[in-house]
């Protein structure tokens, strides 16, 4: 009895969230605006606190977390998913070693490491070592959404002479999608947040106007960019939380 009050009192809390955060984000978004543009800038201000950049800018960050959520999952998902088919088990360990490696380095230094490598600037060297960085949560959930599949309910799938496909498609990954959705809405948010380091390879994005602020002491300038930085963290993680709530199994929910 306990536990299905504990149960229906968590479920409430979140769609509390659910229905909180979004309104969150834009009385965030609304109010640093207002802030920002309702003020008497100096003529440097007005370089990079004007509409046409802020929009620049921000449509560049959303653009270079979702690229790196789409390589993520297109690389995540079908690896995870083979090193858990028999006779591809025993490369899980190297996969999620080297994917270890991707999230134990600092975001900044494998950013300046690919760029040092490639000699070269650019949206891709911006998104490639956040999706390096990001592969793990992705990763490593979706190889443990397959090992929490019951393997009564498989060999039931098998009995009824689905073939290893169909069992996969049908039984395994849906069983799995909970686990991918939660390790996918951390990737976003880190994903969002390294992305604001991309400047340094002009890739563009929020950064710059974090940076700029910094560099000429600048604080509507460096508000403006880490509020409206928190405030698409903060939507990444509420659109995560919607697709782990919504696109599950509907029996898992």
């Amino acid at each position: 009895m306990s536990t299905a009050v504990s149960t229906g009192a968590e479920r409430r809390a979140e769609r509390l969230r659910l229905l909180a955060q979004p309104l969150l984000v834009a009385l965030l978004v609304a109010g640093v605006l207002i802030w920002a543009f309702n003020r008497d800038l100096t003529a440097t201000q007005e370089a990079s606190v004007n509409v046409s950049n802020v929009a620049t800018v921000t449509w560049q960050h959303i653009l270079i977390t979702v690229t790196v959520v789409l390589i993520v999952v297109a690389l995540a998902v079908p690896i995870g998913t083979l090193v858990t088919r028999p006779g591809w088990r025993r490369l899980a360990p190297v996969f999620v070693g080297i994917a270890n490696i991707g999230a134990a380095a600092p975001a900044i230094g494998l950013i300046v490491l690919f760029y040092l490598v490639t000699s070269t600037t650019g949206f891709w060297i911006g998104v490639a070592p956040i999706a390096f960085y990001s592969l793990l949560p992705v990763l490593r959930n979706t190889i443990l959404g397959y090992q929490q599949v019951d393997p009564a309910v498989v060999d039931a799938g098998r009995g009824q002479g689905m073939s290893q496909w169909a069992v996969l498609r049908r039984i395994e990954f849906p069983l799995a999608i909970p686990y991918i959705l939660a390790g996918l809405r951390t990737s976003l948010v880190l994903a969002v947040g390294t992305a604001t380091l991309s400047f340094l390879v002009s890739a563009g994005g929020l950064g710059i106007l974090i940076d700029t602020g910094y560099k000429l002491r600048d604080n509507v300038t460096l508000v403006l960019g880490a509020v409206l930085a928190v405030a698409l963290a903060l939507l990444v993680d509420w659109l995560g939380a919607l697709a782990e709530q919504y696109l599950g199994p509907k029996g898992l929910r």
